[in-house]
């Protein structure tokens, strides 16, 4: 059959219940470009024959009964890869393939980018060679009966995010060749015979997201230096042999939101340095409601909103009860839950078209500037949401890129989660976390449903703790240029998540301005940013104020009474003294109820705060 699919160069089999030995003469489909054959019943070795196709970029057949007569035969699969040497993606996770990789796996292409191989019995060492890929960005050889040290020749992999070696046999010290990895994102060796001490260059491989060491033999102190990855999200060192005191820093990673340190023998005290950290949702811990690091403008200004309303405070209390239920096998076991639902997944278009039931507008959630937004589903339910950039609209190109740049190391509890990308010469799109309840504007307008004062006063404290953290708690500044309540999403937990980086700009330590000439959503941008196109993040702050005033009144900068002089700046400014109930929305409150007063002195005290945030000068 396949000399009758010569011009064939895509084909997607995906969830099915094929069977049987996948085909010697597919590779008389000499175009083919990406096959996908993923959670079949195929069994049988994997033709070497794979090898003959000259285009291929992508293969995942994960989820089979794949196997190998012998490891030769294996070797010899993996050997005759190399000879594709456009081939991007190579998925061949849970097959029960039984084999050593061979040195020739270093000689795989080195446009290689994923490889996915964990659960299939892969036996031996890591071959040093494999330091040769230096295109890979996500090495996943978990799940498999591995041995020996993690190879030094690692470094070579200077384009790696996502390391998983877990749950395999890997014995020896951590190499520093690790710290060499700079865009490293995720790091998972659990569950493996690695002894010795975490090393003190840890602390300086800052792009590390995830940090996942438990079941190990490791053992003395941790070095203070990992406490300087101040944008740890999660750290696991649980079940190992680590002693000493819990070093102050700790109290560093304030943007952490899971960290196991149970089953260790360390001793002292708890350093109240850890106080400062805040839980997840997820966890069941209430989200903060104030950032301990504010700008002074901000604290000092929602002091007097929390003053006139009473907010429910995460005390030490609550973060010794996390840590003690983080001794506890049912507690660790949710963690786990937690932690592998939001593991990055790798998905290719044909996935996405399946989910989104080929980009259905059933499945819509919105349109903007450079594309549209659709809700997709996994197979194994799990909601996503999925940006496709419009390639035809001029700078589409260009926000994607953007849009990766910066998201390619932000992690924060109110930033949109970004679990992958899918990219290729005319489809570009995220994928990124689902937000159950929407946009922040779809509340403000809709008949159905509406907030009360103090959800909406809780999602833009959440807005202001990312912008907090985007000005002054990465390692550069940067500007969102473009916020908004549609761009403001909220979560199951009525949680506030910055979204849409399409036009934002990093700003260097030096280089506090920039220059653009993308104009942002009129009545929203600041006036310097709309009259010469100077965007910084005082610009962010100028549209967090206009953002307050409509959150509060319910009327859009841009609304059709804002005519000539009158603005929506003004119309608040001038019924901020006297008329006050007047512009408020009233469905927040009504002049019969008890607290009344009480409630427009706080919205008083909100719009104050907007109005210092829209002084026309931004100095």
């Amino acid at each position: 059959m396949g000399h009758k699919l010569q011009n064939l160069i895509g084909i997607s089999l995906n969830s099915n219940n094929l069977s049987g030995a996948l085909p010697s003469y597919i590779s008389n489909c000499s175009k083919l470009v990406g096959p996908f054959l993923e959670g079949n019943s195929f069994s049988g070795p994997i033709p070497n024959s794979l090898g003959e196709l000259k285009f291929l970029e992508e293969l995942w057949i994960v989820d089979n009964k794949l196997t190998s007569e012998s490891s030769s035969i294996g070797v010899n699969f993996m050997s005759s890869l190399a000879n594709c040497r456009y081939l991007r993606e190579l998925g061949i996770a849970n097959n029960p393939l039984n084999i050593v990789l061979p040195s020739a796996f270093g000689n795989l292409s080195n446009s290689l980018e994923f490889f996915v191989a964990y659960g299939c019995n892969i036996k031996g060492k890591i071959p040093n060679k494999v330091g040769n890929l230096s295109s890979l960005i996500t090495l996943d050889l978990s799940q498999n009966e591995l041995t020996r040290v993690v190879p030094r020749g690692i470094r070579g992999l200077n384009k790696l995010q996502m390391l998983n070696l877990g749950n395999n046999k890997l014995s020896g010290c951590l190499p520093e060749s690790i710290c060499n990895l700079k865009y490293l994102d995720s790091l998972h060796l659990s569950k493996n015979q690695i002894w010795g001490s975490i090393p003190e260059c840890m602390g300086n491989a800052t792009s590390l997201r995830e940090i996942y060491l438990p079941s190990n033999r490791l053992s003395f102190n941790i070095s203070s230096g990992l406490w300087n990855l101040t944008d740890l999200l999660k750290l696991d060192l649980s079940s190992n042999f680590l002693n000493g005191s819990l070093h102050p820093k700790i109290g560093n990673m304030k943007v952490a939101i899971y960290i196991n340190l149970s089953r260790n023998h360390f001793s002292g005290y708890i350093p109240t340095t850890i106080g400062d950290l805040c839980g997840s949702p997820r966890l069941k811990v209430p989200p903060c409601t104030v950032h301990s690091n504010f700008h002074p403008l901000i604290r000092r200004e929602l002091r007097i909103v929390l003053n006139s309303v009473a907010m429910f405070i995460v005390g030490i209390s609550v973060i010794i009860l996390l840590l003690w239920k983080c001794k506890s096998k049912n507690s660790t076991a949710n963690g786990v839950n937690f932690l592998q639902e939001i593991v990055s997944l790798r998905i290719s278009y044909y996935e996405l078209q399946r989910a989104t039931q080929g980009f259905s507008s059933n499945n819509l959630l919105g349109a903007g500037s450079f594309g549209s937004v659709y809700k997709g589903t996994f197979g194994n339910g799990l909601l996503f949401a999925v940006k496709v950039f419009n390639l035809q609209v001029e700078d589409a190109f260009k926000s994607f890129a953007t849009e990766c740049e910066v998201l390619r190391n932000l992690r924060h509890r109110n930033l949109t989660k970004v679990i992958s990308a899918c990219s290729n010469t005319d489809f570009k799109a995220l994928i990124l976390q689902y937000m159950s309840n929407g946009s922040l504007d779809s509340w403000l307008y809709s008949y159905q449903q509406s907030l009360h004062i103090m959800q909406r006063l809780n999602i833009m404290i959440d807005v202001a703790c990312a912008l907090e953290y985007l000005h002054h708690g990465y390692s550069s500044p940067i500007a969102h240029c473009d916020l908004k309540p549609t761009n403001v999403l909220i979560d199951e937990d009525m949680v506030g998540h910055v979204s849409d980086f399409g036009i934002a700009k990093l700003l260097g330590d030096d280089e506090l301005v920039a220059y653009t000439i993308t104009m942002a959503t009129i009545g929203y941008i600041a006036p310097e940013y709309g009259s010469n196109g100077m965007v910084s993040t005082k610009c962010d702050i100028y549209s967090y104020g206009i953002m307050l005033m409509e959150v509060f009144t319910k009327r859009k900068p841009n609304d059709e009474i804002f005519t000539g002089d009158l603005s929506l700046r003004s119309w608040v400014s001038n019924s901020l003294s006297h008329t006050l109930d007047e512009i408020v929305d009233p469905t927040l409150m009504r002049p019969e109820e008890s607290e009344f007063r009480q409630k427009l002195q706080c919205i008083s005290s909100i719009l104050e705060l907007s109005l210092s945030c829209t002084i026309e000068s931004p100095e």
